[in-house]
Formats: structure tokens, sequence, C-alpha cells
């Protein structure tokens, strides 16, 4: 069977979208740069990382999220109380307000996987989907980092 270089092209575009697509709108909500950091393979959670602007003129909510690779998805957020490093999970999700960004980042709002399948490896892509109180639902996949990744793309503090 012979393939066309154009039909060709379009197969390998295909095959590296999910790769590629990092930014992804829906509704009036865009994800930015999902990712999580590898994790052992003994570690049962995982954390996944990302950024939601709300470009609407009314306010939306996050409020759950699921993946085939975590028997739960929670939506969780640390803060220091007392010189205490507490996590806590926000059952009422997360308030996007009109034309603000929530960062959900390492050490602040976050996405935990629970009850993980497999241990995230490095440069895996975790599908996932995400729903929004007004914006809907959106499958997404998080990139996973180095473990010792503070950002999406290598920002990362790796010894040398």
């Amino acid at each position: 069977m012979r393939y066309s270089r154009t039909t060709l092209a379009a197969t390998l575009a295909c095959l590296a979208a999910p790769a590629a697509a990092r930014d992804l709108n829906a509704g009036t909500i865009r994800i930015s740069h999902p990712w999580a950091r590898e994790t052992a393979p003994s570690q049962s959670v995982g954390g996944g990382y990302l950024s939601l602007t709300n470009k609407g003129r009314q306010p939306d909510r996050l409020i759950s999220a699921t993946s085939p690779a975590a028997r739960e998805v929670q939506i969780h957020s640390m803060s220091m109380d007392r010189g205490v490093m507490r996590m806590r999970r926000l059952t009422g999700g997360v308030a996007i307000p009109a034309g603000a960004t929530v960062a959900m980042a390492p050490g602040g709002l976050h996405i935990m996987l629970v009850g993980l399948k497999a241990p995230l490896k490095r440069g895996a892509m975790i599908p996932a989907q995400l729903s929004f109180e007004r914006a809907g639902t959106i499958r997404i996949a998080f990139k996973v980092e180095p473990v010792t990744a503070q950002g999406p793309g290598g920002s990362h503090h790796e010894q040398h």
C-alpha cells in the first residue's frame, strides 16, 4: 500500500498534536501549560499544574477533574499556617474571576492525582478532563516533567 506525501505528513501531524497541544480553550477559559512532575515507582499520588485564564465577562469555576491515570482527581490548595505547610482539598472547586488568571503551581493550588495506576514518567502525556461551571468540559494532557521541575518546559533545578 502506498501513501502520498500529503497523507503521510497529515498523519504525522495528527500523531504529534497531543504533545504540541499545550494551550487549549474551553469557552472563555484558556488552559495553559498543563504539566506534572514525574513520580517514584512506589508513589501513589502526583501533582498536576496549569494556568487558567478567564477571557469572559462572567466568573467561572473549575469544579472537577478526572483522569484515567488515577483512581481519583482532586483540587487542592497549599498554604503556610504558623510555619507548617498545609494541604487541603477544595470541594467547591476553584473560582476563576472574569478577566483573571489563576495559576495552579507547586506550593499553591494544584490538581492532585490520587491512586496513580502507574508512575508518572518523564516525557509522558497524562490525559485528564477538566469540568468548568460555565465553560463545560475539556480534555487536556499533562506533560510529565522531571521531579525537580518548578514549571513547564524544563524550568527545574537539577544538580549538575
